[in-house]
């Protein structure tokens, strides 16, 4: 093995990135073609890992040449080998200059195709023609002979030829088995790439942005199309400032895998940084994966993507590849993790500095901090060093210079002697059994800390019966005993007190409880009616302390009676004083954490539902807000919301019939076939009313029927700023019945209006935190809104500040936009409104609609609309040019990176984009995807499966499509049942009004709702899209129920569920 053919040579680069793996990659140059001496220490040392068989592969025919392909699917290593290929044999150059950089980062694969360029260089590895690549700081050189340097000529000629007569030798890596089998597939490919870069270096990309192989040369042109739809992660490098999302890009990042749906990788270069940002001993990515149950390189698309500033909504809609097509909330989920953990390293950061500052920093307390994975661990390592605490006994101990003594004491107990430590008249140190204590402090603070300690313990209470228990105060004792003496005084006490009757003397295991039971146990201790303790077996300290002597914190050689009652003393001390507290915090904090995220996780659904309600269009809505005193508010609306008339009538005082004589006029003038009741003060008074009306007929010959509906936040709303300035002129009593008639007519476009906690959904509000809370909410109603999508000519500004990517001043700047320049012709158009930037407008841009109808007639109307706004406008925006004609495609979902790829897919059915939710084009597409499967035609337009899908959708969809179709509508009734009507056992059909973590309630017509509780929610009565969570009923869903029990003096029904009406 020692001489080598003269054409070629082998050159040995080591990789120590890896802490792990050292692994040597033998790289084939033509350089110092006339002496090799092979570098034995390097290569002997692969040979003791698994793959030592590789090394019989060392021989090889003479026509061989060698292709360098790098795995990248391990996230710790970067490994390169070597494979055989017996193809291109006529023509090889080795690509040494580029081969030699990627060893040194993470993820930078090797092309050879591409690196065809080099040999018209000189012979010096130190061209200044080469790209220049970043220099790993501890990369190890392999000496080299030197070679006589021959001329360009004849390096050139030598490229030429048929390299005769090489044994190339084949390491196989450690990680050899990741390689993808299917590469001798694309050797055809691997060649045309590699002739095609022979026209010169212009066309090299970037590799050190791929973070994944790409087998086929045409995936550049395929997914070039594609633009920043599928670009990589360069989150602060704007190349394409004029919002152009159609053109090839060929330095962005490509999915290679999307095809198949596999997500792409985060780069290198981004997980690297991002590494670098948080500076923490454990892997950022691994611990999100872990905490949130979603694949590794998931994880990192969603935080690339993220880190670009991209929503939610956009992720789910037109990233599907990227996330592997998770919905909103389990994307959400990641990125609330994602927010945890970057805002514990901040504060460790912040910690570390802080203590660096005050001088008590060392290494190991900045390792500690630096190993946290919690806030709670976090506070546990810096309480002590906090200012303003009181010094710890460990604190006060080492100050006085006890620190050698308790590391003598645990290693070399020997040679430890107390006596020597004593010194009289210092408080501390005066006497054997003063040292004895602090050394027995420090050790216990030092076990309270220690992260294998800390796991230990977790696990022994991990596999035994902790439990929390919750009993009344003694406070609340006290005050019942006084309650007989002043009934008065402590009336509201008591009743605090009754309401928590279930927990007055509750235990429960910690990995059983409920999450609407830690709730109530949490609200009952902050109001001091109840007591809270976590129970921790004796049989746990036991194990403990058997564990701590025997094994983590035995002295290490002979320690006598007197240091053995030393550390068992500070075993004990550890475990109570320091060790269970922790515990018992730790506890109370995931329980709590667990609790917050399910309550607020049955707010986000059931907003969710609330916004998606199906919207009641066509008729003249009549609003209602009932009351007793002020008469009952009425609103009158047309079928498109606007504001007919507006009255007060008295339902509910002397004179009903005049008052009834007025209302039948009204609805007779108005033709009025619809009531909406808001269910608020005197709501069962008003809808008997009603109901006595109707069967009585006196609204014939219209056909009258009522609903009823929340009005819960309407007070609050008519008196916002919002409502002032929409309704400028108009009572505030009066704006509330308009906001109950429009939550019927669009509910979406009028709850926005609202502050989500105001709704009245969900349980358990004031108890979780509130910033989570509106943060979760307000996500939730951005999804909503920007999935329905807005006609962006006759939306709202409150409702258009909703939209994913745009805010309170974006929308008003489109709103002047429209006021001063008429309606928009096309999406185009937006790029002309004053703060839309390219993020921007590729965020909001595929949830807003262009109506051909509503366009039309917001035409006719007699505002000007000026025929160059453009000129006006920014520096970086009058060069765009904006066509002004109306778009087909404006009033789909398609995004407008996504047009070429939807005009290449109509021309290939035969259809034409005014076609656009026809029948005929319908069946088109519905012929041409039988005939081909969806995967193919991507392929044959250049796109994914996932974009093609959309697009086929929003092609085949009717004109103003919504997708709140599916879901049901309000109710509308013409009759009253009473509470004393209902019998145990009568089925009767209802619809969710409220959802819980104990239930749903549902509204039967009683005016009462019923409860049905969590355990009559079983998965075989739900449908099977809904089967994922455990209580999968929300507002708005009709059901068929069963009465249970009727509690006429508490106003409480019992309800088992029967099924979910479709």
């Amino acid at each position: 093995m020692m001489r080598r053919p003269r054409t070629t040579t082998a050159k040995v680069v080591e990789n120590t990135e890896d802490s792990d793996l050292s692994i040597s990659t033998i790289l084939i140059s033509d350089e110092d073609r006339d002496e090799w001496t092979p570098a034995e220490p390097k290569l002997k040392a692969p040979t003791t890992t698994a793959r030592a068989p590789a090394v019989p592969m060392m021989r090889r025919p003479r026509t061989t040449t060698a292709k360098v392909v790098e795995n990248t699917e391990d996230s710790d290593a970067s490994i390169s080998t070597i494979l055989i290929s017996e193809e291109d044999s006529d023509e090889w150059t080795p690509a040494e200059p580029k081969l030699k950089a990627p060893t040194t980062t993470a993820r930078a694969p090797a092309v050879p195709g591409e690196k065809k360029a080099a040999p018209k260089r000189t012979a010096k590895p130190k061209e200044p023609k080469a790209p220049k690549q970043p220099k790993p700081p501890k990369e190890p050189k392999v000496p080299k002979p030197r070679a006589p340097r021959k001329t360009a000529a004849e390096r050139k000629t030598q490229a030429s030829k048929v390299v005769k007569g090489s044994r190339t030798s084949v390491l196989a890596g450690t990680k050899r088995k990741n390689i993808d089998e299917g590469k001798n597939d694309d050797k055809a490919a691997e060649k045309k790439e590699e002739k095609h870069t022979d026209c010169g270096p212009s066309t090299k990309m970037k590799k050190e942005r791929v973070s994944f192989i790409v087998s086929e040369a045409n995936q550049a042109d395929m997914w070039a199309g594609e633009g920043t739809s599928l670009a990589g992660f360069i989150a602060k490098k704007e190349e394409v400032e004029d919002f152009t999302f159609d053109e090839p890009c060929l330095k962005k990042q490509k999915t290679g895998g999307a095809f198949l749906g596999q997500p792409s990788a985060l780069p290198s270069s981004t997980a690297n940084t991002l590494r670098n940002e948080l500076n923490m001993n454990w892997d950022f990515i691994e611990v999100l994966s872990t905490r949130t149950c979603v694949e590794w390189r998931v994880c990192a698309n969603i935080i690339g993507l993220l880190r670009e500033e991209n929503t939610v909504p956009f992720m789910v809609r037109y990233r599907k590849d990227m996330i592997n097509h998770m919905d909103a909330d389990a994307v959400r989920d990641v990125q609330l993790v994602y927010e945890e953990l970057s805002t514990l390293s901040k504060k460790t950061q912040s910690v570390i500095q802080t203590l660096k500052k005050d001088g008590v920093l060392t290494v190991e307390l900045e390792q500690n901090m630096r190993s946290c994975q919690s806030a709670d661990e976090l506070d546990h390592v810096y309480s002590p060093y906090k200012k303003g605490s009181k010094l710890t006994k460990a604190r006060r101990a080492k100050a006085l210079g006890l620190e050698d003594a308790a590391s003598l004491l645990m290693n070399t107990p020997h040679t430890l002697d107390l006596r020597t430590w004593v010194k009289p008249g210092t408080e501390g140190l005066s006497s054997v059994e003063e040292v004895s204590t602090g050394v027995g402090h420090i050790l216990a603070d030092l076990m309270a800390k220690d992260p294998e300690t800390l796991a230990y313990v977790k696990t022994l209470c991990e596999n035994n019966f902790v439990t929390i228990q919750s009993s009344v105060s003694k406070s609340a004792l006290k005050e019942k005993v006084q309650d007989h003496k002043k009934p008065g005084a402590k009336q509201n006490k008591k009743m605090d007190i009754d309401k928590f009757h279930l927990y007055l003397d509750f235990t429960s295991n910690i990995q059983r409880i409920q999450p609407h039971q830690t709730l109530a146990i949490n609200r009952g201790e902050s109001l001091k009616i109840l007591t809270v303790k976590v129970n921790i077996p004796d049989r746990v300290k036991n194990d403990f302390t058997r564990w701590c002597i025997d094994n983590r914190w035995r002295p290490k050689t002979f320690a006598t009676e007197e240091h053995w009652a030393i550390v068992r003393s500070a075993i004990d001390d550890s475990y109570k004083r320091l060790i269970l507290p922790f515990l018992t915090r730790n506890y109370r904090t995931k329980l709590s954490s667990a609790a917050e995220k399910e309550s607020i996780a049955m707010f986000v659904s059931n907003l969710r539902r609330c916004l998606l309600v199906g919207p009641v269009r066509g008729c003249v809505i009549l609003g209602v807000d009932p009351g007793f005193r002020h008469g009952c508010k009425l609103a009158v609306l047309s079928p498109t919301g606007q504001i007919i008339h507006t009255d007060v009538v008295y339902l509910h005082n002397t004179g009903q019939q005049r008052e009834v004589d007025k209302l039948r006029h009204l609805m007779m003038t108005y033709s009025c076939t619809n009531v909406v009741i808001g269910n608020g003060t005197a709501c069962r008074e008003t809808e008997s009313v009603f109901a006595d009306l109707i069967s009585r007929r006196c609204f014939h010959p219209l056909d009258v029927s009522y609903c009823i509906t929340s009005e819960a936040g309407a007070s609050i709303y008519s008196v916002s700023p919002e409502a002032v300035k929409e309704l400028p002129d108009m009572d505030p009593n009066l704006r509330s019945a308009v906001s109950i008639g429009r939550r019927v007519q669009d509910p979406m476009a009028e709850l926005v209006k609202i502050d989500p906690k105001h709704i009245g959904i969900g349980t358990y509000q004031h108890d979780v935190s509130a910033g989570a809370l509106k943060v979760a909410l307000d996500g939730v109603v951005q999804e909503c809104v920007s999935f329905v999508g807005v006609d962006i000519n006759i939306c709202s500004e409150t409702l258009m500040r909703h939209v994913a990517g745009l805010n309170a001043g974006r929308a008003k700047s489109i709103a002047e936009w429209r006021e001063q320049n008429g309606p928009f012709n096309n999406r185009e158009q937006l790029k002309l409104v004053k703060g839309m930037g390219p993020k921007t407008y590729q965020q909001c841009t595929g949830f807003i609609r262009i109506n051909p109808q509503t366009l039309h007639s917001a035409k006719s109307s007699p505002h000007p609309v000026p025929e160059k706004p453009a000129a006006k406008k920014s520096k970086a925006k009058t060069c765009v040019n904006i066509p002004t004609s109306f778009n087909p495609l404006d009033q789909t979902c398609i995004h407008p990176e996504s047009y070429h790829v939807a005009e290449r897919f109509l021309s290939l059915v035969g259809g034409s984009a005014d076609q656009i939710g026809s029948a005929g084009l319908r069946q088109c597409v519905e012929r041409k995807v039988q005939t081909s499967s969806v995967e193919e035609l991507a392929k044959t337009v250049d796109s994914t499966p996932e974009t093609l899908k959309l697009i086929i959708d929003g092609l085949t969809q009717a004109p103003g499509f919504d997708i709140r179709q599916s879901f049901g509508q309000a109710d509308f009734k013409r009759g009253i049942v009473s509470m004393s009507d209902l019998r145990v056992g009568a089925v009767l059909t209802g619809r969710v009004e409220n959802a819980s973590l104990f239930g749903a309630f549902v509204d039967i017509g009683v005016g009462r709702s019923g409860l049905i509780h969590k355990s009559k929610i079983t998965l075989d009565k739900l449908p099977a899209s809904e089967r994922r969570r455990s209580l999968a009923l929300g507002p708005g869903q009709r059901v068929e129920v069963r009465v249970l029990n009727v509690d006429p003096q508490r106003g409480r029904i019992g309800l088992d569920l029967i099924r979910v009406l479709q």
